[in-house]
């Protein structure tokens, strides 16, 4: 499914999705193709699921023209 497919049939929502399909370009990741989870009403429950998401699942909000993460690096620690 396309992101402007689930931004039309759910407008204004927050979303658990599964990442199907996306490319990298400067540390960006944009997403091509999710399958949709479910709906989220309640934005203290999307923060919840967002926090426990795993593996390719990401909360987003529909008002987004498009999904685009920022990817960083963990910081390098050096051990003396």
């Amino acid at each position: 499914m396309q992101w402007r497919e689930v931004r039309s049939i759910y407008p204004d929502q927050y979303v658990l999705l599964e990442i199907l399909n996306s490319h990298t370009e400067d540390n960006i990741q944009y997403v091509d193709e999710v399958a949709l989870v479910r709906a989220i009403q309640d934005p203290s429950e999307a923060t919840k699921e967002l926090l426990t998401c795993k593996d390719n699942n990401i909360v987003y909000h529909t008002g987004q023209e498009e999904i685009a993460i920022e990817l960083r690096k963990p910081p390098f620690y050096r051990n003396r």
